[in-house]
């Protein structure tokens, strides 16, 4: 029989006895690293949440700009376009991170809110100089389908998503020594 790892199964073997556990017996061993698991896989899935809501505020994001009344009758956009709205994005809360600039007095340090927009903001300038991962707005039936999304995460394996760089250029993979690099072979 394989050894259970879920914390759960081996606390379940412990119920009902009131034996006192040695600190460096098998038994205590077993719960310790049971502890230690559960808690990395807490701990990657609350990152895994975060990053996923971070995709859906981007993307959700653009297809409030895309269903505006002065972009309902585009079909699509260019990289340029593309660019201006990624660029809105990252400026979303500029205006809160000035009021908290100019609120702060100069011998106090920043505010945790702050610190965590000015954080977000740099990491997002950050991926944009690299590649910022935005839906393709260069094809018709991608923007239809961006404006008809219903906001969750399941539906968005269909849309197609590129990235581009602060240049308005088309980019592979996101980072720059693959865009150095990437010479097309000819495998004939």
């Amino acid at each position: 029989m394989p050894l259970s790892k879920a914390l759960s199964k081996i606390q379940k073997n412990q119920k009902g006895k009131s034996v006192a556990v040695h600190p460096k017996g098998r038994k205590f061993q077993k719960l310790t690293t049971a502890t230690l698991r559960e808690d990395k896989i807490a701990a990657k899935k609350r990152l895994h949440n975060e990053r996923k809501s971070h995709e859906l505020s981007r993307v959700k994001f653009l297809q409030d700009v895309v269903n505006m009344d002065t972009f309902k009758d585009r079909e699509t956009f260019t990289l340029e376009e593309m660019l201006l709205f990624a660029n809105q994005f990252i400026g979303r809360d500029d205006e809160e991170l000035d009021e908290l600039k100019k609120k702060r007095r100069s011998n106090r340090p920043p505010s945790n809110r702050q610190v965590a927009l000015q954080q977000r903001r740099d990491t997002e300038v950050k991926e944009l100089q690299s590649g910022f991962l935005v839906p393709d707005l260069t094809e018709a039936a991608n923007v239809e389908f961006l404006r008809r999304w219903n906001q969750t995460f399941g539906s968005m394996n269909t849309l197609q998503q590129i990235r581009i760089n602060d240049k308005a250029e088309r980019v592979v993979g996101g980072n720059k020594s693959a865009q150095k690099g990437s010479a097309d072979v000819d495998m004939n």
